[in-house]
């Protein structure tokens, strides 16, 4: 009992303190219920309650507990929190939303979190702004991960965060510090993310959205995330100026932030603009811009040429980045648009930005190994190692981003099975997973931009929702936990 209690029960006492600061954020929503007197206000009241004293009590419970993490309970607790924060987030939908079931709601709440942009809910037009305004305050929190704002308070509380915060970050080349202390870099972080955010938000706000659209969007355009407030999304407002910002900030949330952070120390851009893989995201954007709306125009989708350019910058974009917002109805276009979409959203995004998918950095590593691999056929001994910019990537990083491929795709597979034999056609279950494992959002045929997972039953529901956590995650933080390695001493 003892070598159990010192084992887990340190992990459990940050999950309490994690729970904790969860139950504050209530605190916004809350006030915008208040503000609008709202008959929402008592369910956030009873959430924040039922949520702080959970934490709590688990936080002063296991206190005498606290020691430093090592690498494997980072993994353990990533897991335990990125499935627990979400169960508390359903309670306000639960409280307001009666006709609302568990699954539905931590499928919403997991969406949110995990910056996934998918929903079960419909008439969101006539939901409290409270509600929706916590939706996409999920997301905006998910984004850069409340883990990384734990990072920042850890030490206050006697224990480190380094662990953690390798766990959790995304992307093969994460090791690397910004900062001599991981706190500060958890700090930097989040004061870009912050810092762009608020111009994301003066921006809409500008552009002709009321302020409280402006926050909500600007938390779901920073996150990558996409859920909306309107049942249209983001065609609600019809704006040609609000979508080409949106278009700008989508692309900058896709790049990785940390770049952002060493632009601002070194004053210079140049850091940016000289990014390998920075460049190649922006590249295949607009690249995918520029040949989806050539096509559209080809198959008469659109008469007009720029009215074509910008349905693609739009909608291209947004799907590519993972954001997952429509103006239109992609999944009426001709076939080849919605399905290339759907294949950019795995990469076109960065290590280190707000998206998930493949990223940009491990296409790049697998195009040059496959290119190493065919010059080694010709030339047995030549000796040709892979670089990233100046720098040589070590074979165990390689190693990493085949095995992370081997998941990625037996991930897909496999869930699209489960998905098949409950009895989805092939297109909706395979879109909808890797929707889900890319935290996309919408996908084709019965979970298209024009509808929403409502459709699913509730085991189709739990499949997407493990999919959404497993993409957050990328994988290997989750099936870590169930090798023999892991629960050994």
């Amino acid at each position: 009992m003892n070598r159990l209690a010192n084992s887990l029960f340190p992990i459990v006492n940050i999950l309490g303190a994690a729970i904790a600061v969860f139950a504050v954020t209530m605190l916004a929503p809350l006030t915008v219920a208040f503000v609008r007197d709202e008959g929402a206000l008592i369910a956030y009241d009873t959430a924040f309650l039922i949520t702080f004293a959970s934490g709590a009590t688990l936080w002063l419970a296991t206190r005498r507990f606290r020691r430093e993490l090592q690498p494997r309970d980072g993994f353990l607790l990533v897991t335990l929190i990125w499935t627990a924060l979400p169960a508390f987030a359903t309670l306000p939908l639960l409280l307001h939303l009666p006709g609302l079931s568990f699954t539905d709601a931590y499928f919403e709440a997991m969406s949110g979190m995990t910056t996934t942009g998918a929903t079960v809910l419909s008439g969101l037009d006539a939901l409290p702004a409270s509600i929706n305004f916590w939706r996409c305050l999920l997301q905006w929190m998910g984004g850069m991960g409340i883990l990384v704002l734990m990072v920042a308070i850890l030490p206050m509380l006697g224990v480190g965060g380094t662990q953690l915060f390798r766990a959790e970050t995304a992307g093969p080349i994460k090791d690397a510090k910004l900062t001599p202390r991981i706190t500060d870099t958890a700090v930097g972080l989040w004061t870009v993310y912050g810092a762009i955010s608020l111009a994301c938000f003066l921006a809409y706000w500008s552009g002709g959205m009321g302020a409280l659209d402006a926050a909500m969007h600007m938390f779901t355009t920073m996150s990558l995330g996409g859920l909306s407030p309107y049942d249209a999304s983001f065609g609600q407002f019809a704006s040609p100026l609000l979508e080409w910002t949106a278009v700008v900030f989508m692309t900058l949330a896709s790049l990785n932030f940390a770049l952002y952070f060493l632009c601002l120390r070194k004053r210079s851009i140049g850091v940016l603009l000289t990014d390998t893989e920075a460049r190649g995201t922006v590249i295949v954007l607009a690249a995918s811009v520029l040949l989806v709306a050539a096509y559209l125009h080809w198959q008469g989708v659109y008469a007009d040429p720029l009215v074509a350019l910008r349905a693609s910058a739009f909608n291209v974009v947004s799907i590519a980045s993972t954001t997952g917002y429509a103006t239109v109805d992609f999944n009426q276009w001709p076939s080849f648009a919605p399905w290339f979409m759907l294949m950019l959203s795995g990469l076109a995004t960065s290590a280190g930005s707000t998206g998930a998918g493949i990223k940009m950095i491990r296409f790049i590593v697998l195009l040059k190994q496959a290119r190493r691999e065919m010059l080694r056929a010709l030339h047995p001994r030549v000796i040709n190692p892979i670089r990233i910019g100046e720098a040589v990537v070590e074979n165990n990083v390689i190693f990493a981003v085949l095995a992370f491929m081997l998941m990625y795709g037996t991930t897909i597979l496999a869930l699209t099975f489960l998905l098949v034999v409950s009895g989805l056609d092939v297109i909706t279950a395979f879109s909808a997973v890797v929707a889900s494992v890319n935290n996309m959002g919408p996908g084709l045929n019965q979970v298209g931009p024009a509808s929403n997972y409502a459709v699913l039953n509730d085991f189709e529901t739990w499949v997407c929702t493990v999919a959404m956590l497993l993409g957050r995650l990328e994988m290997m933080s989750v099936f870590v936990l169930f090798t023999a390695a892991f629960w050994r001493k």
